[in-house]
């Protein structure tokens, strides 16, 4: 049990760690957040964004990191 825990917390802390790499380089990859499909709504006093398919992009490759992680 100790090894299971041991081996989800560094898979947990290398996760945060690609994170935080990807927000302090969001700002010089201009694609991300402006990519076909996100939602975008301005209005006179009043904007609406949702990152639809930027979401849909990151969820992926999260489930992919997972799978190869944690498959048997």
């Amino acid at each position: 049990m100790p090894q299971i825990i041991g081996r989800a917390l560094i898979i947990f802390g290398a996760v945060l760690v690609l994170l935080g790499a990807l927000f302090l380089l969001a700002g010089k990859i201009p694609w991300i957040g402006r990519l076909p499909g996100d939602i975008l709504i301005k209005r006179e006093n009043f904007t609406f964004y949702f990152p639809l398919t930027t979401c849909i992009i990151a969820s992926v490759i999260l489930s992919v990191i997972f799978y190869l992680f944690f498959r048997r």
